[in-house]
């Protein structure tokens, strides 16, 4: 059921529900112990954790912990704003509610909470059963829903993971980074939130000189196209890079080429690699020499 004054959806969740995923992730995150979350999946930044664990119908997200009930809700709003932008852009977006659970340190959980699709149904697995020679109406569709989605106040993480197809049409799942620019060009997204979970010497030139240039990168078309391609080779899906750049080429003034979606690929992994051990040394740091709780989840080895 979707809420008229937010825009977001009610998935489903009971609030107990809810306060028993959260009391699983701060158990594992004040033992240091996460093997027994139930686990669907992981990207660069966050996990995305299954309830029921035996059979889950919800895909629950958790953020970074809000300092305030105040933050929390300005993220919901923006949250809330960026799914308006992109179904007024056409894009078809799975149901979404943004969630909030108390914790003992006056902080603010956030999830934002999704049902589970079929895995069947996301597009790396979609095209890992297709033969490319053959090609897939999805791949078409994830080119033109890109171009028409993008503008300068929104953008778009086009990678395949972040789509599902259930025969007839796309559906954009990846919403929980709200990548939307105000009125004066700047971006919407809370980046203290982003930047916390970095060490705090870092947070400072994190907040102001790289999170900005990577969120410009997903407003700009031919840097979401070379993203999305040259996240084909992460997902072993090479076989697909001529049939995507047949179609995305001709909406590019400068076209892309298979090396450069390479040496792309290969720059960006690095990248990404660095700061993910950055953020597990610090919380090797925390626990072991301040003997504190590391209070974010962090992905496991990710294939790159």
């Amino acid at each position: 059921m979707t809420d008229e004054a937010t825009g977001l959806v009610e998935a489903g969740l009971s609030d107990d529900d809810l306060r028993k995923l959260e009391d699983l992730v701060e158990d594992a995150l004040s033992s240091g112990r996460e093997e027994a979350l139930p686990m669907l999946g992981y990207g660069e930044i966050s996990l995305v954790l299954g309830w029921p664990p035996e059979h889950p119908r919800f895909a629950c997200k958790r953020l970074p912990p809000f300092r305030s009930r105040d933050r929390f809700d300005s993220y919901r709003d923006t949250l809330r704003d960026y799914l308006r932008a992109l179904a007024a852009a056409g894009v078809r977006v799975v149901d979404t509610e943004m969630r909030g659970v108390g914790c003992g340190d006056g902080t603010i959980a956030g999830y934002v909470v999704q049902p589970v699709l079929p895995a069947d149904q996301v597009g790396p697995a979609i095209l890992r059963t297709t033969d490319p020679a053959a090609g897939h109406p999805l791949v078409e569709a994830v080119v033109s829903t890109t171009a028409a989605a993008l503008s300068p106040s929104v953008g778009l993480d086009a990678q395949l993971a972040n789509w599902t197809w259930d025969g007839t049409g796309l559906t954009y799942i990846d919403v929980s980074t709200p990548l939307i620019w105000s009125s004066n060009d700047r971006p919407r997204l809370d980046l203290d939130l982003l930047a916390q979970a970095f060490p705090a010497v870092l947070r400072w030139p994190l907040r102001r000189f790289v999170a900005p240039g990577i969120l410009d990168t997903y407003r700009d078309l031919r840097k979401v196209y070379l993203d999305l391609t040259g996240n084909l080779i992460k997902e072993r899906l090479d076989a697909w890079l001529p049939s995507f750049l047949e179609r995305l080429n001709p909406r590019l003034k400068e076209a892309l080429s298979e090396d450069e979606v390479h040496r792309y690929y290969h720059s960006d992994a690095r990248l990404w690699g660095v700061l993910l051990r950055i953020r597990k040394l610090d919380r090797t740091w925390r626990r072991t020499v301040r003997r504190r709780p590391y209070p974010f989840l962090l992905p496991g080895r990710i294939e790159r």
